[in-house]
């Protein structure tokens, strides 16, 4: 339909087509319009859905996502709703719909063109999956201060007084950075004095939102641009709140919307699965809530046990992933199930739901995530030989109660993998296959127990013929609702 509009508005000037088509249009868009009679040039506009120029002294370009583009230039510029932008070759001019001129500049890509390159790796998802020490540290380099035993986050300054009062955190996100969230929640309310809620950006927006003074609301999206995670932001913008953004994507439109706000610096990520961006807003998350315990009740003594944990993850993360031979044989084994059950207690259940997440989206095997202690509320009467478990059973708070939970799988004759803690030798004959994770700060272990279950999702998928980096009907960047 809108290519017959801009065909029945044009007379000879394809951009005054194209902008006199949109103004008669409602609703979301991100376009590219081409015509025979211009064959250097490409009209592109955006409302809601993210458009971004690629310049170079060559070539102008036009994508939706700043990582399509690295490999060609790390000049970008981004267009904002209701503008249009004729590229040509080596330049371009932006105006809004209704015709007013619109100077910006280029943005340099925070990229690494190497990260491209697949290297000796079969797969993006695969290297993104090794790439983790070297994604964690990048989050925490230059953000700990030592000597005080306090995060240094610079991108949260400018609103730092506002943070100091704050009494209400809400975390909004989608997807697997929804689950990032959930995470957040628990160390937020275990390092802070901070009330924290979780939601589900799809739904906020249409809830009746009961945002007060000392609100503070924190958008997580890896590309920035996810349609629900923006439009619930500006609803909470809308009524008064502390917006501040954690993203990957430098200039991305949530970074650009939002009051102040974190980048997570994990570097491109080409598999649509995401696996480093995960682990890296983990890690942020753990920063921000230490920064804001701190500057209330959080002793210096455990600030320290946090940054000290904290920077022992990247090599600890490499430890895991010598096991990858091991993990692989493990999926060979369960590859061919049908269903699969993930279960964990406080810090490791949003891990579980993000293992089941995974192992839908690459494996397309049905498998579910749920706190361990619902089991006997439902789940359980699915339990069988055919129905497999995977367990978080790390020797932390919720430790014996887990095993309360596996025993009760066992009792039904379910097949359990556990996850575990280096040197527990206690679980014995109650689980069929083990992997273990070095010891560390139970608020840090989800940084180490997600890496087994990202690289078992991995090998089943690869096991069973999937395309790993671009599973069927999934998106890197949600960009419409």
């Amino acid at each position: 339909m809108l290519t017959h509009l801009v065909e029945a508005n044009y007379h000879g000037d394809l951009q005054a087509a194209v902008q006199k088509a949109l103004l008669q249009v409602q609703g979301t868009f991100g376009i590219a319009v081409m015509h025979v009679d211009h064959p250097s040039a490409i009209v592109v506009a955006r409302r809601g859905s993210p458009i971004i120029l690629g310049i170079s002294e060559r070539a102008s370009l036009a994508a939706s996502d700043a990582s399509a583009l690295a490999q060609h230039t790390d000049k970008v510029v981004f267009l904002e709703d209701n503008e249009v932008a004729i590229l040509e070759p080596g330049k371009f001019t932006i105006t809004t719909l209704d015709n007013r001129s619109v100077n910006r500049g280029t943005t340099d890509l925070d990229f690494n063109i190497e990260s491209m390159d697949r290297g000796s790796f079969p797969h993006y998802m695969l290297k993104e999956i090794f790439e983790q020490p070297e994604s964690v540290e990048n989050a925490l380099r230059g953000r700990v201060n030592h000597s005080e035993a306090v995060a240094k986050l610079g991108g949260l300054e400018a609103v730092q007084d506002r943070l100091v009062h704050a009494r209400h955190l809400i975390i909004v996100s989608c997807g697997t950075s929804y689950y990032a969230g959930l995470f957040g929640r628990y160390v937020m309310e275990t390092l802070t004095d901070l009330t924290v809620e979780t939601e589900l950006a799809s739904e906020f927006r249409y809830r009746k939102l009961n945002i007060r003074e000392g609100t503070v609301v924190l958008a997580i999206s890896q590309s920035g641009e996810t349609a629900d995670t923006l439009a619930a932001l500006r609803e909470a913008k809308r009524k008064g709140a502390l917006v501040l953004g954690l993203v990957n994507v430098v200039g991305s439109t949530i970074a650009r919307e939002t009051h102040a706000g974190i980048y997570s610096h994990a570097g491109i990520e080409v598999g649509v699965a995401s696996t480093k961006s995960f682990t890296s807003q983990l890690t942020i998350l753990t920063l921000m809530a230490l920064l804001i315990g701190r500057g209330r009740d959080l002793s210096y003594e455990e600030g320290h046990d946090i940054i000290r944990a904290l920077e022992k993850v990247p090599e600890q993360i490499g430890e895991i992933l010598k096991q990858a031979g091991k993990i692989r044989e493990l999926a060979e084994k369960y590859c061919h199930t049908d269903h699969f059950l993930f279960v964990g207690r406080k810090f490791q259940y949003p891990i579980a739901l993000e293992g089941a997440l995974k192992l839908k989206e690459i494996a397309y095997i049905h498998s579910e995530g749920y706190a361990a202690g619902e089991m006997k509320h439902g789940p359980i009467a699915l339990i069988d030989p055919k129905f497999p478990t995977l367990a978080l059973a790390l020797e932390d708070g919720s430790y014996e109660r887990v095993v309360s939970n596996m025993q009760e799988i066992r009792a039904r004759e379910g097949r359990i993998i556990a996850i575990t803690t280096e040197g527990n030798t206690k679980l014995g004959n109650l689980v069929d296959d083990i992997i273990y994770i070095p010891r560390t700060h139970e608020a840090v272990a989800p940084l180490l127990t997600v890496v087994p279950l990202q690289l078992f999702a991995y090998y089943c998928g690869v096991l069973l013929g999937r395309d790993v980096d671009k599973p069927r009907n999934l998106a890197k960047s949600v960009t419409v609702e």
